[in-house]
């Protein structure tokens, strides 16, 4: 492979974007790209995948190329050519890789990798969380799911388009797809590529998301004609499903409390033709007490770790940080205790995380039913998914039946 130093600059300064200043990953590409408007959908390609690896293996192509914080430009080269060696290609005869041998990184290389929080490239506290909650076995097979690159998974809009035509005309844009055994609405790309450009996507024919995220929806058992809340709605892909599943018949009001996620919803929602749907935004507590009692169904897509999608999100595990877990716990058991006083008895709660710990979801859902507001709910059915069991993202769903 041909590097091209105008590339390899780009990536070591998307690096210290993320690792100097914080900036996440996808944020930090985007800023490069609208620097270099001139780059092809290649080179663009070639910098995402090349950032995302680094981000990645951040641990381990540290400790193999002796890397240590404070990070300065010559160590975002020193990353970049350990990946590189480790890929089995040959570096550049460039004054910044002067003095690094690949049988130098060969021999660190291979003690670190029969460790697992350095083959895995996670720190040392998450390694520790993870074991203490899934067991060693499951959390070394997830470690090493998580850290394989997501497929590019679209949901075929059913307001508008069945998977299967959807599959015809993607494909007369160039675009090859497969559908997706288990998961009805769903088609994987076969070869990565910007679907957004597309007519397909333009017309609201599709969203992209993951095939684990698309069986939350379906878990609320909608029909037409009902009143659900999607408590924390963010921008929407919840929403979305959730308005095809109800045929854009009933209503379907999305809260939270950030005002630009519900207009990134509006917009979306306008271009899927889903008319069933209410914004309103949470400014103050009397906005949810309005809806007590009144929904048929409520979802709670928690906001958590993320744990389940670091295949997308892999600088998520740099930026999360031991004390976070306990207060976003706490967060977690909030919303269940407000939210839950919106469902009518009979009706139906949906708890969502996007993590695999017990901490945040089967510990949550059992310290929430021994609560004063969990006492009139039973559980009806619980479903943990894992990358190294399904394929796809990690996600955790529990249905909760108010019966009183």
């Amino acid at each position: 492979m041909r590097f091209h130093r105008n590339l390899v600059e780009g990536v070591a300064e998307v690096l210290e974007r993320i690792f100097n200043s914080g900036i996440y990953a996808d944020k930090a590409l985007e800023q490069q790209f609208r620097k270099n408007r001139q780059w092809g959908s290649r080179d663009r390609g070639f910098v995402a995948e090349t950032v995302y690896e680094i981000v990645r293996w951040k641990r381990l192509y540290a400790e193999v190329g002796e890397i240590t914080p404070p990070f300065k430009k010559k160590d975002y080269y020193r990353y970049f050519a350990v990946w590189v060696l480790l890929n089995d290609q040959v570096l550049p005869n460039w004054p910044e890789f002067k003095g690094l041998k690949k049988e130098a990184v060969l021999s660190r290389y291979k003690p670190l990798k029969k460790v697992r929080k350095y083959r895995e490239s996670v720190p040392d506290w998450l390694d520790s969380l993870g074991e203490a909650g899934l067991g060693s076995e499951l959390w070394t097979r997830e470690l090493a799911a998580l850290n394989e690159q997501a497929p590019v998974i679209l949901r075929a809009n059913r307001l508008l388009i069945s998977p299967e035509t959807l599959q015809e005309k993607l494909k007369e844009e160039g675009i090859g797809t497969d559908l997706v055994p288990g998961y009805p609405d769903a088609l994987q790309l076969q070869q990565r590529g910007n679907v957004f450009r597309t007519d397909s996507f333009k017309e609201g024919f599709f969203e992209v998301q993951d095939a684990a995220s698309q069986t939350v929806a379906p878990f609320l058992e909608v029909v037409p004609g009902m009143r659900v809340i999607d408590a924390c709605a963010g921008a929407g892909g919840k929403t979305l499903h959730l308005a095809a599943l109800m045929k854009n018949k009933g209503q379907l009001i999305a809260l939270d409390i950030y005002p630009q996620k519900l207009q990134e919803l509006k917009k979306r929602a306008k271009r899927a033709k889903a008319f069933n749907i209410e914004t309103r935004l949470i400014t103050d507590a009397k906005v949810v007490k309005r809806l007590k009692g009144s929904a048929d169904r409520v979802l709670i897509d928690a906001p958590c770790t993320g744990l389940g999608v670091l295949r997308r999100n892999p600088d998520a595990k740099w930026k999360l940080e031991s004390s976070f877990l306990e207060r976003v716990c706490e967060t977690q058991q909030e919303l269940l205790a407000n939210y839950s006083a919106l469902v009518k008895k009979g009706g139906l709660l949906v708890y969502a995380t996007c993590s695999i710990l017990p901490s945040e979801n089967t510990r949550q859902v059992e310290a929430f039913l021994k609560s004063p507001q969990g006492k009139c709910f039973r559980l009806v059915e619980e479903r943990s998914l894992y990358a190294s069991v399904d394929g796809f993202d990690g996600f955790y769903t529990a249905r909760l039946e108010r019966v009183d």
